[in-house]
Formats: structure tokens, C-alpha cells, sequence
């Protein structure tokens, strides 16, 4: 982890920064320093120091806000700022962030504390912070102009409230919100239960689902997108710059993800069933709780599903939607599948050198494909496995189960060892039978071009004589 010139005093403590203008009650001179982050793997859990003890949470490609107690308060310091990302080896987007990465750093605190949470604005606009699902005073709720007003740049202003339960939240700015979302600024906030024994998991991840629309050679994204992105993400990270999640065999594990994306995400876990057990409104009654294997998450909302991690293996989780599994797609891109490029191929290459013809078969054959590309943008497909290329992009990564791991130890374990006799295989024996094949139904009626009339309206007729044309 990469902090501020004072650094922290671990989970228990921040050292303190100079004094700057600040609004509310709190003094200047108590203003804790904002921890800043460069790393973009994930960075260990930050285990509670003092107070009531739980599982902290590991945030895909990212980490948790340290905070100072001061009396019966929590403090937390964000601050809003210009930041780059790095999206996948090879692709760096200028984005919009807090504590120098978009998403910001995980908020973490229990059911019941007080929270004092600092914002400083360092952006060229104004801003606010809302907390997403949270149950607070009405002044505290951070829409800019509405509830308070907007944090003006280089300015702090200070959030305080009670937190009145526990689950899976998110915070995110209300002011000029279409830019400021879509230029990366959001971030996780987890409520723990004040019952240590209550909810009680081993591994506890989380992610947010954000997409870009960032042209080849460009590095800012388009704000003004509202369909038509080609960068999905988790956590402003693209497959296969996404974190394994890597969980020991035999533990509890809970999974928990929010979408600020533009549309829904059905995600989809290979190998388990699993239990609905959290959405925006809460936790889901034990007896309530439903078994899936996809979930879908709508715009603006959290769930969060469980299950036992009893097959070992690397098993591969990713949103259901094929286009969000793919990386910086060009959709104005032709489809060329039962096409024979060999005769117009070597006229293309007269007037675009290089020009390689493709997908008369497919797309798979791009995962394996070396080529040139623009400057500062990704393949449609990368990334490789023990087996060859994966052929994947986008909102996709893998949960690697394996055994005998420490309860704290979520290295990449590297690729699962199969057991032999375990692994699909190609059939080299006796030549199978060709299948009987049937021929496709054919109603025999051709194409036919229709017509469209309003019934409402009646034909005109020429009008007889000595009568009106409308009769």
C-alpha cells in the first residue's frame, strides 16, 4: 500500500494532516490524513484493531479505508481527485476518483458506530458524496443542492451519522452525476454486524461493476455515452486485469457486488449453487434465502450471495451478457461467419497494408492472434490458461478453490492440478458413426412484402354524380 507523505497508524488510527478549511463542527486541526493507493491488486483485509470484532472484506483490485477513532467517533477522509487506472496491462484510463483510485477504498465499520467521514474536493468542479442505501438524517444524505451544498473545489466538508444497520452499501457523488459517475468516482461501504457470530463468513469479497466508453488511443471517457460502452468492469478493471478470488477449501463465502453501470448484470458463478442471502434493502431471513446460480443486478443495486467452497478447482465467474465478457468492442465491426475472404482479401490489402481477413469462422481465432494495436487499448480477447487462450474480456475472472490455504492467504495459487482422469479429453479410438440428421422445417411460403393500412381510415373513392366524394 502506497500512503500519503505521514502515513497511518494501521486500522486504529490516522496520523494527522495540516490544517485546511473545513466546514460542520469538527475543528481544522483534527482533520485525519487521507490515505492514497497506486497498487492495483488487492490489498489485504484490514482486521479491526479494537471494538467488536468481524471478517473484513478484500476488495477486488483494491482496499480498505484505514480510519482514526476519535471518542466515540470513526473517522474516515476521502478525498475526490483526478486519478489513472490502469484497466488491464496495456490500457490506462484518466479518470475521476477518491484517495487516488477509481473505485475509491472500501468504507468498513459495524452496525451501531458513529461515523465522521471527511471529503475533500480536489476536482475542477463541484461535488457531494451520497451514501447509497443507507438510513441517515436527511442533511446527511449528499445531494448536491437538494440536501446541503455542493463541496466546492479545495474545500472539505464533514459527514456524521449513526450506522443503523448492517449490509452491503455504496457511496458515489450527487453532484453532476452523469460526469462524475461515468468518469469512475464510486465506492464500496460495508456494515458489519455488531454480533461478532451474526452473518458470520470466512471470505468476504466485494467488487462494483462499472463500464466505460473509452475510444482506441484516447484515455478519458466519453460522458455523454448512454448505451454503447466497450470497456465492462469490476472495480475499473477488465479481464484479464480482474483478481482471482481465491478461497480456501471448505470455507463459507460471501460474494458481494453493487451496479453503477448503465444496464443490468446477470452474474454467474460456474461449479456451485449458492444462496441469495443480501440486496439493497438488507439482509434476505435465513429461511428466505434462495438457491442460484445467476443473479441479476439492476442499475443501482447491491446483492450479495453465499456458499461452501467444497469443489476445488478454477471456476470461472463473469456476467452472463456475452458483449460484457469482451473487451473494447468495435460494434460497427461487420459479421464475415460463411464468408470466403480469399478473393477479396489481397485486393483490401492494396489499399490497407497489413489488412488480416477474419471471422468467416468466428471470433475464437482473435484469443490466439498476435497483431498491432492502436496505442492504449486492449484486445477483444486475452488472457491465457493452463490449456491455451481463454477467449474472454471484460467482466470475467475465476474463483480458484483449493485446499490447506491459510485462513489470510489469498495469493494466486496458480492453475488447479487436476486430478488425472478429470479433464475433457480428445477421443482417439474407433471412428464414431456419422448421427442420422433431420432437415430443418421449411413451410415452403416465401417472403412477402405487406402492407400496412389503418383501419381507422377509409380509402378515398372518386364521387358520383350528384353526390359527395365522402359517401
Amino acid at each position: 500500500m502506497t500512503v500519503s507523505r505521514r502515513g497511518f497508524l494501521g486500522a486504529g488510527g490516522l496520523a494527522l494532516a495540516g490544517a485546511s478549511m473545513i466546514s460542520g463542527r469538527t475543528q481544522a486541526a483534527s482533520l485525519p490524513e487521507a490515505p492514497t493507493m497506486t497498487e492495483a491488486t488487492m490489498q489485504p483485509p484490514l482486521y479491526p484493531k479494537s471494538g467488536p470484532d468481524y471478517q473484513p472484506v478484500v476488495t477486488l483490485n483494491g482496499w480498505t479505508l484505514p480510519w482514526r477513532q476519535n471518542g466515540d467517533w470513526k473517522e474516515f477522509h476521502l478525498v475526490a481527485e483526478p486519478v489513472v487506472r490502469e484497466l488491464a496491462p496495456g490500457m490506462k484510463a484518466h479518470l475521476w476518483g477518491y484517495n487516488g483510485q477509481s473505485p475509491g477504498p472500501t468504507i468498513e465499520a459495524v452496525e451501531g458506530d458513529k461515523v465522521r467521514i471527511f471529503v475533500t474536493n480536489k476536482l475542477p468542479e463541484n461535488t457531494a458524496v451520497h451514501w447509497h442505501g443507507q438510513l441517515l438524517p436527511n442533511g446527511m444524505d449528499g445531494v448536491g443542492g437538494l440536501t446541503q451544498p455542493h463541496i466546492p473545489p479545495g474545500k472539505t466538508f464533514v459527514y456524521e451519522f449513526v450506522l443503523q444497520k448492517s449490509g452491503t452499501f455504496m457511496y458515489h457523488p450527487h453532484s453532476d452525476e452523469m460526469v462524475q459517475m461515468a468518469m469512475g468516482m464510486m465506492g464500496f461501504f460495508v456494515v458489519h454486524p455488531r454480533d461478532p457470530a451474526e452473518r458470520r463468513v470466512d471470505r468476504d469479497f466485494v467488487f462494483l461493476l462499472n463500464a466505460f466508453d473509452i475510444e482506441a488511443g484516447s484515455y478519458v471517457p466519453r460522458v455523454n455515452e448512454m448505451t454503447d460502452f466497450n470497456l465492462w468492469c469490476w472495480n475499473t478493471r477488465v479481464f484479464p486485469g480482474i483478481d482471482p478470488l481465491v478461497v480456501r477449501q471448505g470455507d463459507k463465502v460471501r460474494v458481494r457486488f453493487g451496479n453503477l453501470t448503465m444496464t443490468n448484470h446477470p452474474i454467474h458463478m460456474h461449479g456451485y449453487d449458492f444462496k441469495v442471502t443480501g440486496t439493497d434493502g438488507g439482509w434476505v431471513p435465513e429461511g428466505a434465502a434462495w438457491p442460484e446460480v445467476s443473479i441479476d443486478v439492476a442499475v443501482g443495486q447491491m446483492r450479495a450471495f453465499e456458499f461452501v467452497a467444497d469443489a476445488p478447482g478454477d471456476w470461472a465467474i463473469h456476467c452472463h451478457k456475452s458483449h460484457h465478457t469482451m473487451n473494447a468492442m468495435g460494434h460497427d465491426v461487420r459479421t464475415f461467419i460463411g464468408v470466403n475472404m480469399n478473393k477479396t482479401a489481397p485486393a483490401l490489402k492494396k489499399i490497407a497494408p497489413g489488412y488480416m481477413p477474419m471471422g468467416g469462422a468466428g471470433m475464437g481465432e482473435m484469443g490466439s492472434m498476435e497483431m498491432p494495436l492502436p496505442d492504449n487499448t486492449l484486445p477483444m480477447m486475452t488472457g491465457y490458461g493452463q490449456f491455451g487462450p481463454i477467449e474472454m474480456g471484460g467482466m470475467f475472472s475465476v474463483v480458484k478453490v483449493r485446499p490447506g490455504l491459510a485462513h489470510d492467504d489469498y495469493k494466486d495459487p496458480g492453475w488447479y492440478k487436476h486430478p488425472e482422469g478429470t479433464v475433457a479429453y480428445e477421443w482417439t479410438g474407433e471412428k464414431l458413426a456419422e448421427p442420422a440428421r433431420g432437415t430443418s422445417p421449411d413451410s415452403g411460403v416465401k417472403a412477402t412484402e405487406f402492407r400496412a393500412v389503418d383501419p381507422r381510415k377509409r380509402p378515398v373513392r372518386a364521387a358520383k354524380a350528384g353526390g359527395h366524394g365522402n359517401h
